[in-house]
């Protein structure tokens, strides 16, 4: 299974998204709202790999020195063909892509495997998933509902957590 460094979001923002989710649940389209387990909240994946060693963590706490940072949760952004995923784009700020930069270089030496290419700095596209697996034509219909596709969001980016995709737990940094 997938393991991922992720940052979390503010409790208002964190809402706003699952808003989001919930109207595409109720329309019908494929929402993150289907997972049922209490791990599961918006977040922006900052790195994503077969395995990360949980040596990483000490490592990872201590950058949660830096947060709160502010964001904006902007437009609407599909990935994909055939089957797409939707989610909205977070601003790429200054703050947000050296905090990646940082995450990714710590984290390297504690992988199995190379992370996945999409994570790597000059590739990584900061985002929170809306739903998964949406044919085209239920794109359209998302993208047609005023509470997804809502004027930017201001936030915050609060947390810093590993995902054990093999454990399904949840790991959150503190300094």
């Amino acid at each position: 299974m997938t393991h991922s460094v992720e940052l979390l979001l503010d409790e208002r923002t964190e809402a706003t998204i699952r808003d989001m989710w919930r109207v595409l649940d109720d329309a019908g389209i494929p929402s993150a709202a289907a997972v049922r387990s209490s791990t599961n909240r918006p977040h922006v994946t900052l790195l994503a790999a077969g395995r990360i060693a949980p040596a990483v963590d000490d490592e990872l706490a201590e950058l949660t020195d830096r947060l709160p940072i502010r964001c904006v949760i902007g437009a609407p952004l599909v990935f994909g063909t055939g089957r797409f995923t939707l989610t909205r784009m977070v601003v790429a700020s200054a703050q947000l892509l050296a905090l990646h930069a940082d995450v990714y270089a710590r984290c390297l030496p504690h992988l199995s495997a190379e992370p996945f290419p999409h994570s790597a700095p000059g590739q990584w596209v900061p985002h929170v998933t809306l739903g998964r697996r949406l044919m085209s034509v239920q794109v359209g219909e998302a993208l047609g509902a005023r509470e997804v596709t809502v004027p930017e969001l201001f936030g915050q980016v609060v947390g810093l957590r590993r995902w054990d995709g093999d454990q399904r737990a949840e790991y959150l940094m503190t300094s």
